[in-house]
This record gives C-alpha cells, structure tokens and sequence, in this order.
C-alpha cells in the first residue's frame, strides 16, 4: 500500500466517523450521545480490523511470508532444473535412501 492509499484511507476513516456523528445527530442523539456512539462504532472497527491482522500474523497468512515461500520455492526450482542428470539420480538416490532409513 502506498503512502497516498495510507492517507486517503486514513482521511476516509476520518470522515466516516464524523458524518455518522453527524447522522446521528440527525437521527435526534444529543452531541453527547452521537460523540459516544460514533466512537463506539469506530472504536468496534479499529478492534475488528485488529483481530484480523492478528489472525493473519498467527496463520503466517502476511505478504512477506508469502513472499518468501514462492522465492525460496523459485530457487529450489531453478536450482533443480540446472541439475544435471547425474547430479539428479545422486539426489534422487540419497533422497530414497534417507526416506527408507528414517523411523515412521
């Protein structure tokens, strides 16, 4: 995200709490009431947002991590196609080996 897109949507957020402010006024809230009840709109979808983004960090579901698995996964890839047929039998052989000789 870009730093524009950061404050557009922070300005947006901003906004949006004021004119449900203001709608509430409308509705016959008193200034008091309207300031708590917006807040307490605004306070729910700060903490919904949150819950999110912590749900995200705890299943490693973040864009970095995504990223680096299909880096990693492209260099393990590339790295085996400049395998030459030898070197891929040896592999494939050790790997066999290894898979036989581990406890299951």
């Amino acid at each position: 995200m870009r730093r524009i897109d950061v404050l557009g949507l922070g300005l947006g957020i901003f906004l949006g709490g004021g004119a449900l402010f203001l709608l509430l006024q409308a509705l016959g809230l008193d200034g008091i009431q309207a300031g708590i009840w917006s807040q307490v709109v605004m306070v729910a979808g700060l903490l919904a947002w949150l819950s999110t983004y912590l749900f995200r960090v705890v299943t490693h579901k973040m864009t970095l991590n995504e990223q680096l698995e299909a880096y990693e996964s492209a260099v393990l890839e590339k790295r085996l196609e400049e395998l030459s047929p030898e070197e891929l039998a040896t592999l494939q052989q050790r790997l066999e080996t290894d898979s036989s000789s581990s406890p299951s």
